[in-house]
């Protein structure tokens, strides 16, 4: 019979088979599935045989470094591991008491970010949690997920378009994704540039913005990026002459240089420099950039994240109305 028409027993189906098939899927190797459940391969391998006979289909298959799902696996996989975390947060659920907490929080993101929403975090934490810290790690790329799979920040907090689009694409495809996300504010790019640059009167035209000299704010290093996409679309390109990781430093070059840079509009206060600065808008279609929470799946039901994550969302609103530009000053004024 075609395991699409198979109808399984839930009655008399094992659940401890479910966990085995998390972790193979989780780690796509029995062997190291068989370490983390401090079983023997083989009995994972015997947990599989039953769980396939159960379910009417192969599930996985063996691969070149591993095992490779079926398409009803992937299918099934996610549906698999939220009710497993459920599960284990209803039976052991570890309630976090912010009053007493002793936590760490690693969270991962870019300089002017950090200036955001970190001070806003730090308030909340000293009056309902003392005992809770937060180290923030330097944000270099703009897919986080190696980051947050290897365990190595508990949040990534920033623009990141290409993972979220490929977590999307592959939600689609029926795949199992191990991230979550939460949009938390948008914005838009500006061209900034200091307040006596010959270009701060008058239209910015797409042949003075391209013929003019510009600073790269890139976390990875590399010498483009997405306002050179847009660009190469239009078959135009910029002259990048100054490549830096942070928008604290984009903004004190910008002010005291003739170097042209891109940042969203809510960040240039977060750099110290707004009174130096002149914002215009850009003289082509830039992408809208939106500020994402990203996390891993793992700490889903965590009480102790949940918590982090509820605070975040909680500073965010106070924290932009700091930043906003106040009505006349030099970034406002120019910068429509």
């Amino acid at each position: 019979m075609p395991s699409s028409y198979f109808q399984p027993n839930f009655r008399t189906l094992d659940l401890n088979l479910l966990r085995v098939f998390d972790e193979v899927m989780a780690e796509r190797s029995l062997t190291r599935a068989a370490r983390n459940l401090s079983l023997t391969q083989p009995a994972v391998s015997n947990a599989l045989r039953r769980l396939r006979e159960a379910l009417g289909d192969e599930l996985v298959r063996r691969g070149g470094t591993g095992v490779e799902p079926t398409v009803r696996a992937l299918a099934l996989w996610p549906s698999v591991r939220d009710a497993l975390r459920s599960l284990q947060a209803s039976l052991a659920p570890g309630n976090f008491e912010p009053a007493s907490a002793a936590t760490t929080f690693v969270l991962a993101m870019a300089d002017a970010t950090a200036a955001t929403l970190v001070p806003g975090l730090v308030q909340l934490a000293e009056s309902d949690a003392p005992g809770v810290s937060l180290r923030v790690v330097p944000l270099t790329t703009r897919d986080p997920r190696a980051l947050l799979e290897a365990a190595a920040a508990d949040l990534a907090v920033g623009y990141f378009p290409a993972a979220l689009a490929d977590m999307t694409a592959r939600e689609q495809a029926g795949e199992a994704v191990s991230f979550s996300h939460q949009r938390l504010y948008g914005g838009e790019y500006v061209c900034v540039m200091r307040r006596k640059h010959p270009l701060a009167s008058g239209r910015l035209t797409m042949d003075r913005y391209c013929n003019a000299r510009h600073l790269l704010v890139s976390f990875s290093g590399r010498p483009w990026g997405f306002i050179d996409e847009a660009l190469a679309a239009l078959d135009r390109q910029r002259r990048v002459v100054l490549t830096v990781n942070q928008f604290f430093t984009a903004g004190r070059v910008v002010a005291h240089s003739n170097l042209l840079s891109v940042m969203p509009r809510h960040f240039v206060r977060a750099t110290g420099m707004a009174q130096e600065l002149v914002l215009r808008k850009l003289p082509f279609d830039a992408p809208a950039v939106h500020v994402e929470a990203l996390w891993h799946r793992r700490t889903q039901h965590s009480s102790a994240h949940q918590w982090l994550r509820q605070q975040l969302q909680e500073v965010v609103e106070p924290a932009l109305q700091g930043l906003r530009p106040a009505a006349g000053g030099p970034a406002a004024s120019a910068a429509a």
